[in-house]
């Protein structure tokens, strides 16, 4: 790779984008820090196009004007290339007032293709473009400036990579016909709705055993607090209060400042100041919600739990599938869905639906129901159906034939 180049100025970016705008694809990634703020804070952005060199643009640059890249981010039909998009686009989304598009997850890919669960980047470069990562940069603070020339190649090289994995991979899926596959798992990554949750939604992410609908009210209206709080001051949200905090508050449910500082996850600073006012102001709407108006504690599965051995024989089943079609079985289902096919469920199970339904569903369905049984014969694992039912399989392909 020659000298690496950093974009500081508006006319030179301006030019690239111009330049850019009829590329088949540009592979794409980002730099940011996210420790001491709410949001993460974009450093730096990596460019690749289809030919050429691949350069940085420094988003930290005085009176840097990046309008004209994020048109392009935005534009089709030029393909943008990520690896593990979803942080990526967390960061460009606020910034560029939408996600990129349209837009191919290789690592997303590799899963269809028979790379496994979450595959690595660099297992990626290594085994279809022979490269190595330099490892050494990946925890610098790329908000420090000036940059140095490692910490640019550093960067630079996962765009350049980037172009022969997304290569390889698409070639891949057009081959075995799973282009539509990876389409179905992007509609997530391209939703506003997985990145843009309302503050009155935070409470989902804080995890708690139990509670009652009343405790849930607390916990809701203080994260919808904190939420906003700590947008407000651009700070992580466990530096305005944890979430043991929260939880504890919301079981505790104090009414005072006393009350408030008693509390083991509170200090009597917190609880004297502004912070412990607004806990104070959200646990009393919390407490003056009617019943109704408080939210319902995650549904149980209804009926008995399924038998631990008919789980166990789903789990088998899915690696069977996934080993024979190469197809990573976290792709194809979760342990939910596993349990909810044991206890009868039908819908809105994903593993029920589209793709994966015909490679592992109705076979789960046949198994759940008598009419498909698990053989091993000479040491390999059979389908077979039984009573003449449908739903079996083949023997399962020996490793070197899966894509």
């Amino acid at each position: 790779m020659s000298e690496p180049r950093l974009i500081t100025e508006s006319g030179a970016l301006a030019a690239l984008c111009a330049a850019w705008r009829e590329a088949d694809f540009l592979t794409v990634d980002t730099e940011f820090m996210r420790e001491n703020t709410y949001r993460a804070r974009l450093c730096l952005l990596q460019i690749g196009p289809p030919e050429g060199e691949p350069v940085a643009v420094d988003p930290l640059a005085d009176g840097i004007d990046l309008g004209p890249l994020y048109d392009l981010l935005a534009r089709a039909p030029v393909l943008k290339v990520f690896h593990a998009a979803r942080q990526d686009v967390e960061v460009l989304l606020p910034l560029a007032g939408g996600i990129p598009g349209p837009l191919f997850d290789t690592q997303i890919a590799a899963m269809v293709c028979g790379f496994g669960d979450s595959v690595g980047y660099e297992t990626l470069v290594a085994k279809l473009a022979r490269g190595r990562i330099d490892k050494t940069q990946r925890f610098t603070d790329w908000s420090r400036r000036p940059l140095t020339e490692r910490q640019l190649r550093y960067a630079l090289s996962d765009v350049s990579h980037l172009r022969v994995v997304y290569e390889k991979l698409a070639a891949e899926l057009e081959r075995t016909g799973r282009r539509s596959w990876l389409d179905e798992e992007l509609a997530v990554l391209t939703d506003r709705a997985t990145y843009e949750a309302p503050p009155e939604e935070a409470w989902r992410r804080i995890k708690v055993r139990g509670g009652n609908r009343r405790f849930l009210a607390v916990l809701r209206e203080l994260a919808a607090w904190r939420e906003v709080e700590a947008a407000r001051r651009d700070k992580p949200r466990a530096w305005v209060l944890k979430d043991t905090a929260l939880s504890e508050i919301a079981a505790q449910r104090p009414r005072t400042v006393a009350e408030l500082a008693k509390l083991r996850s509170v200090s009597q600073r917190t609880a004297e100041g502004a912070t412990g006012a607004a806990v104070l102001d959200a646990v009393k709407r919390a407490l003056a919600l009617p019943d109704d108006a408080c939210p319902r504690p995650p549904s149980k599965p209804d009926g008995p739990a399924p038998p631990g051995a008919l789980t166990d024989l789903l789990k088998v089943l899915l690696a069977f599938k996934s080993e024979e079609s190469g197809v990573a079985r976290k792709l194809i289902a979760s342990a939910e869905d596993l349990e909810r096919i044991a206890r009868g469920a039908m819908a809105d199970v994903p593993a029920l639906q589209g793709w994966r339904r015909a490679l592992f569903g109705d076979a789960a369905l046949d198994l759940v129901n008598g009419r498909l049984a698990l053989s091993v014969e000479r040491g390999t694992l059979r389908l077979l159906p039984c009573d003449g039912a449908g739903g079996g399989g083949a023997n399962r392909r020996d490793a070197a034939e899966r894509p």
